[in-house]
């Protein structure tokens, strides 16, 4: 069995996203929506399947991940953002293939939430990790990579360096035994979730991967978002979120990751 979390906060397409998840899973799953301190205005559909936790505080999208993953029962997890949708046979596909110490990142496209169809925009496969920006705003960023997509054009699963983060897939045990749970401290609530997961699962000897045999799509940054600026009970810091992985990780992506990967 697959156990998708989806941290939830006030996100309008969250029924549509749950209805696409189960439209399209093809083996069994189960859905545990983390309502992160608030009630939707339209009450999630009675379904056996779907399993709501109701945070009585808002502690933001790291540690409702965290208390999704906590109370899962499947085999699988996969991660997904409230405003998503899936390939059919997304569940099949992923967990057929994925290995023991394993990250997985489907292929990704753009969605368009008010048509609620894909967008006529390449879609996004192979990310390299890489640090960018100056200041305040320096921070590790998973940026298209061109040359590994021409390269390994003809592979349909291989591995990556990073993510969006909007949907990952693990096996649970290497969550509970590697990942163990996201930290909120020093990162705060929302950002840096991925670099934090895969540097752990390299450390580990993990590989974080592609699997280009299905996709999901994801709202595209030109609407409105409602998670990723924190909340007035729980404010996201974003400049010491990036400086605190950075005091992390800088050093090991420095030293081991870039002369692994020739970057």
């Amino acid at each position: 069995m697959v156990s998708v979390i989806i941290p939830s906060y006030k996100d309008p397409l969250l029924h549509k996203t749950i209805d696409n998840l189960l439209e399209n899973a093809t083996g069994e799953v189960e859905i545990i929506v983390v309502l992160d301190a608030y009630w939707p205005v339209t009450p999630i559909k009675d379904d056996p399947r779907i399993v709501q936790v109701h945070l009585g505080k808002n502690v933001g999208m790291r540690r409702a991940i965290n208390a999704g993953c906590a109370i899962a029962k499947g085999e699988f997890l996969l991660r997904v953002d409230e405003h998503c949708t899936f390939a059919k046979g997304w569940d099949t596909t992923l967990s057929e293939t994925c290995e023991d110490n394993w990250i997985v990142s489907p292929t990704r496209y753009f969605l368009d939430p008010v048509k609620w169809e894909l967008m006529d925009i390449p879609p996004v496969n192979f990310c390299k990790l890489v640090i960018r920006g100056n200041g305040d705003q320096r921070k590790f960023s998973a940026e298209v990579w061109k040359e590994r997509d021409e390269e390994l054009k003809d592979v349909m699963i291989a591995e990556t360096m990073g993510m969006q983060g909007s949907v990952w897939f693990m096996p649970t045990k290497w969550w509970r035994t590697v990942i163990g749970e996201l930290q909120n401290e020093g990162y705060g609530p929302l950002y840096q979730d991925s670099t934090e997961m895969i540097m752990k699962t390299w450390q580990a000897g993990g590989k974080m991967m592609l699997n280009k045999n299905t996709w999901h799509s994801h709202k595209h940054r030109d609407f409105p978002r409602t998670h990723n600026n924190g909340t007035k009970e729980n404010p996201s810091n974003n400049e010491a979120c990036f400086a605190y992985s950075l005091s992390i990780w800088e050093k090991y992506y420095t030293e081991v990751i870039k002369p692994k990967w020739g970057i």
